[in-house]
Parts: structure tokens; C-alpha cells; sequence
């Protein structure tokens, strides 16, 4: 399925690639299906959508564990993002494994198309403890010579040639240097820093820089939700700051692919019942306590306007977004079958909205949310694909302190008795109890996500 207008785009360091038939490999939990059915023997050398005529690598490790879950086999054999979330991911080892393993079997499965989530930044992550990482603030020159080149000088073997990189550059950063910074009374001591000394500008610009090297990898940015820029004073001033990382450290907007939305997060895809333009009882939509004057109430309005606003920044008119869509459903008995009562808009909006969170600003391991629509390429206008860019069933965080060698810290935001702060306006975080350490499998979330799935299984 194509996007209403065709797009190309000319790399500057393009060179033709000739796609290789490999021996597929069964994958457990079932075989991999491409997402548009097409055989990977017909995709081009540097393709406008990466996902077009994909056939997508399945995460073996990830596949076993959703198999092994009852019900579980009904998306285990689903592509899912692999995480980079340190330098020793990289090379694996004890139990996991490493980029070149990952790279190996994607060829083996006879996949063409890999996602990789680069999550490593200096003082990763300024507002959110769970997703703490282990370079501090000032380490910048670790993250570019042991963990962004490494993953380049990886990329660029000839031997994955064959294979279409898609890497989602460091999520929930460059949103924190907007939205959680001195002047908002969301700010944070450590965003501060992150802002000042501008190691989250060059970490990304670095990346974008390397990683764009091999004219196989597409970069998209991770560009937050709707829930958290797609207020006025966020929105444009977010595309800004992005605009201000693609052209640092020698990158340039043509190593920008795309950009990502909702990235391990749980924001509705479509709210059919709650629209901007909607009016109850003479009052917009906009007034209500959930929508907040958010000029937005869904991921798929939002990412289609924010690539809009992107463009008029400077980034390529022929930029795509991605959608992760691997736990937004919120299906299951508690879904609504239409809009609210209209005598109030406060009502209105609760009782019609999909998205059952408390509020828009909780995003660890969120309870009632369920399995979101299955990996697609090209689903709208502007959208490269839906993606399962987070796995589910990993954790988003512990829900108490859990001592670790990853770096990951307690953030109380994974705490279901936690009372919020000024970034979820002081609610309830309702998150799931007995959570383990962030990116650990988390089998009462895997069940919950099956149960609730939209569509369902």
C-alpha cells in the first residue's frame, strides 16, 4: 500500500545494493510474514520506505519467551525492535546476543530488514530514573568511540549489505531539552545539565552522522507522543531542537530518514470518539482535564501534523514517520463502543476515550493497556509503518529499587502506590505492581497486553 504521493530520496552516500535470497529459518513461535507479503528478492538497492516489501527479522530471543507465555504464540512470531541500551549489548555475551549475532540470523531467516533501538546518550533519559543508562552526563566521548562507532564499523560490513537497518535514535532525549528544562515546572536538575552542556544535541548528531554512513541504515528520530509536544508551546519548538541535532557533529538532515512516535509508549492510535474539533455543551474538547488544550488526541493526527511541522524546519519533504503501536490497543471490556454523554465534555471525553491511563504523562508499565495493531508498512499517509518498536513484555521499569549492573535506577513512576509529580500533574502512576528492571521480561504485562490486544487476537 503506497502514501498518497510517492517520495524519493537520493542518499549522499548512496550506492547500489544487490539484494541475496538466504535460506529462511523457522523462528520460534512461527516464521516471520513480510508486511506487505512481497519476497525480499524484490527490493530495490535504497528504497523511499524501508518497510515497503520488507521481510522483517524476528528477535529469537524475544520469540521465545512470548511463545512460552499461554496465548502467546499468536504474535510471537512478530518483528520487534532489538535494544542497544549499552556498550555491552553490542557484543553480547552471557545468555544474549550480540549486533553481529542478530545481523547473522536476520540473514539465516532470509529477513531483509532489521530495527535496532540506539539507547545510550550521556545522562540518558534527564526525567526518568527507571531508564537511567551508564555513561554520566559529561561521558560523551565514550559514547561516541565505544558505542556509536563499534555499531557503525558493524553496520558497514559488507556482509550485511543485503539488509535494510532501520535505527531509532535515542529515545525520549531530545523531547526532555524542551518540555522538562528550567522555566517549566516540569524541569529537572538533570535535563538541565543535559541542556547546558549539549551532549544530547552531539550524542544524536554523532549517531546520525556515523550511523548514516552505510547507505543501508534509514535513521528516524524518536520524536516523544502526543501527549507529551503536541502542545503549542512544545510542538514547533520540539522540531526546532531536532532540526538543531541533525545538523550537529557533521550530520545533516539527508541522514534523516524519518522520525518515530510513541516509542515504549502507550498513546491511543486513533480516538474515534474524543476529536480536536468536537463541541459538548459549548465547550471544545481542548477545555476537557484529559485533552488539556493538547492540540491533539491521538498518535496518528499527531505524527501526520508533526511531520508537516518538521518539514517547514528544514528536514526533507520526503521524510516518514513510524508509529510503535506494540501497546497502545487498550481493547478488552473497559474499551468504550462510543462517545461519552454530552451534557458535560468532561464526561464526554472520559467515558469515550480508548486510552484508559489516568493521565497522559504515565508511561510505566501502564495497567488495562493491551497489544496495538500488528506491524504494517505504509497503513496512512506520511506513515512508513506501524511498528513493534518496544517488545512486549518487556518492562518499562521496577517497581521498587532492584540492584543491577545495567545502570538502571528506581523511578517511583513505576510505583503503583506513587502519588505522581508536576509531569503527570500529581496522579496516580498506574503502573502494574512487582515489575522487574526495565527491558527484563515481565510475564503478568505480556498477559495483560494479550488479554486487552485491539484488534484482537
Amino acid at each position: 500500500m503506497s502514501r498518497n504521493r510517492p517520495r524519493t530520496r537520493t542518499h549522499r552516500r548512496s550506492r547500489t545494493l544487490v539484494l541475496a535470497l538466504s535460506t529462511v529459518l523457522a523462528v520460534s513461535g512461527g516464521t516471520a510474514a513480510a508486511l506487505t507479503g512481497a519476497s525480499p528478492a524484490a527490493a530495490a538497492a535504497r528504497v523511499d520506505n524501508p518497510y515497503a516489501g520488507a521481510k522483517p527479522y524476528v528477535n529469537p530471543e524475544w520469540s521465545a519467551k512470548a511463545a512460552a507465555e499461554p496465548g502467546g504464540r499468536a504474535v510471537s512470531g512478530q518483528p520487534t525492535g532489538v535494544w542497544l541500551d549499552r556498550i555491552a549489548a553490542i557484543r553480547g555475551g552471557t545468555g544474549k546476543m550480540g549486533l553481529r549475532q542478530h545481523l547473522d540470523t536476520a540473514l539465516q531467516q532470509g529477513a531483509n530488514l532489521v530495527q535496532l533501538v540506539i539507547y545510550n546518550l550521556p545522562g540518558r533519559d534527564c526525567a526518568a530514573l527507571a531508564s537511567n543508562g551508564e555513561l554520566g552526563p559529561t561521558e560523551i566521548d565514550r559514547y561516541k568511540k565505544e558505542y556509536i562507532d563499534p555499531i557503525a564499523a558493524i553496520l558497514a560490513d559488507s556482509k550485511y549489505a543485503n539488509l535494510r537497518v532501520v535505527t531509532t535514535v535515542e529515545i525520549d532525549s531530545l523531547p526532555n531539552l524542551v518540555t522538562n528544562t528550567a522555566g517549566r515546572p516540569t524541569a529537572t536538575p538533570e535535563c538541565d545539565v543535559m541542556k547546558a552542556n549539549g551532549n544530547y544535541v552531539k550524542g544524536v548528531g554523532y549517531a546520525l552522522n556515523k550511523l548514516g554512513d552505510a547507505p543501508n541504515v534509514y535513521n528516524y528520530v524518536d520524536a516523544g507522543h502526543h501527549g507529551w509536544i503536541g502542545w503549542d508551546d512544545n510542538f514547533a519548538a520540539s522540531a526546532q531542537v531536532f532540526r538543531q541535532a541533525a545538523t550537529a557533529e557533521g550530520a545533516t538532515v539527508d541522514d534523516v530518514h524519518g522520525f518515530i512516535t510513541n516509542t515504549a509508549n502507550y498513546s491511543a492510535l486513533k480516538e474515534d470518539n474524543v476529536k480536536i474539533g468536537d463541541t459538548v455543551a459549548g465547550r471544545s474538547v481542548r477545555e476537557s482535564k484529559w485533552v488539556d488544550w493538547n492540540r491533539y488526541t491521538d498518535e496518528l493526527s499527531f505524527a501526520q501534523a508533526f511531520r508537516n511541522q518538521l518539514v517547514s524546519t528544514g528536514f526533507r519533504s520526503d521524510i516518514g514517520m513510524l508509529i510503535d503501536t506494540s501497546r497502545n490497543g487498550w481493547g478488552g471490556t473497559a474499551r468504550p463502543t462510543g462517545p461519552g454523554p454530552t451534557y458535560d465534555v468532561n464526561a464526554y471525553v472520559e467515558a469515550g476515550r480508548y486510552d484508559r491511563r489516568i493521565h497522559i504523562g504515565n508511561w510505566c508499565n501502564q495497567a488495562g493497556a493491551g497489544l496495538g495493531e500488528r506491524p504494517k508498512a505504509a497503513p496512512e499517509p506520511g506513515i512508513d509503518a506501524y511498528v513493534w518498536m518496544k517488545p512486549p513484555g518487556e518492562s518499562d521499569g521496577s517497581s521498587k529499587a532492584i540492584p543491577n549492573d545495567e545502570g538502571k535506577g528506581f523511578d517511583r513512576m513505576c510505583d503503583p502506590t506513587y502519588n505522581g509529580n508536576p509531569r503527570n500533574n500529581h496522579n496516580k502512576s498506574g503502573a502494574l505492581p512487582d515489575a522487574p528492571v526495565s527491558g527484563h521480561w515481565f510475564s503478568a504485562q505480556f498477559q495483560e497486553l494479550l488479554k486487552n490486544a485491539h484488534p484482537a487476537l
